[in-house]
């Protein structure tokens, strides 16, 4: 039942939002895994993140896509927690409280046995617009107990414009999705750590240029 709700709200609900109300370019395409294990690890300005990669799945594959999301935000209320958990899928974390690293991913690492694409904002909440934060920890305790999964950066620009922290409304604007290249892991956490933010940051340059070039055509 909640594979046929999540086909449904994604397939008449996001993808005709994201079509029609976004002007969704989308780089490198081939490069988005199409099969789990693997990890998505995107930066973070807004609400439609969620919503615009899981529109990049097909709706065959959609119940394989699962983002995890901070359990005190998305169960704080039970019609939202409903929605999150039976609807969009989440695998909800508990960023207090739980010191064994272990027990704090024991349901994304579920997700991943089972061949789930899990996906992540590692800056671990919205930031400024079109701005990389500072990104946390967790990401690299996560992937150090499933060292050989396939982790792809991809950064997300001009949604944090289309529908800002705080705003309800969203505005049409035209937005980038450039998918990077898999990361290998690295057991120093400043490197891996390092090494994310470096590919995401690298993503957002091309971004940046792509946009210069478009406003010197106009």
């Amino acid at each position: 039942m909640n594979r046929i709700l999540k086909i449904l709200f994604l397939g008449l609900f996001i993808k005709p939002i994201v079509l029609l109300g976004l002007g969704l370019n989308v780089f490198f395409k081939f490069r988005l895994p199409q099969t789990g294990p693997a990890i998505i690890v995107a930066n973070h300005n807004s609400h439609l993140d969620t919503m615009v990669l899981m529109s990049l799945y097909p709706l065959s594959q959609i119940h394989r896509v699962r983002p995890v999301a901070a359990a005190d935000y998305f169960l704080a209320n039970r019609y939202i927690a409903w929605f999150s958990l039976n609807v969009i899928g989440i695998i909800p974390i508990t960023r207090s409280q739980i010191t064994d690293k272990t027990v704090l991913f024991d349901k994304c690492y579920q997700a991943l046995d089972n061949g789930d694409i899990l996906l992540i904002f590692p800056e671990g909440s919205r930031g400024a617009p079109e701005q990389l934060s500072a990104l946390k920890k967790g990401i690299y305790h996560l992937v150090k107990a499933r060292p050989d999964v396939n982790v792809v950066p991809v950064m997300l620009h001009g949604l944090g414009r289309a529908l800002p922290k705080g705003e309800a409304i969203l505005v049409p604007f035209n937005c980038d999705v450039v998918i990077g290249e898999s990361l290998p892991f690295i057991e120093d956490s400043p490197r891996y750590i390092a090494s994310i933010s470096d590919a995401l940051n690298t993503l957002l340059a091309l971004c940046l240029t792509r946009q210069a070039v478009v406003e010197d055509d106009e």
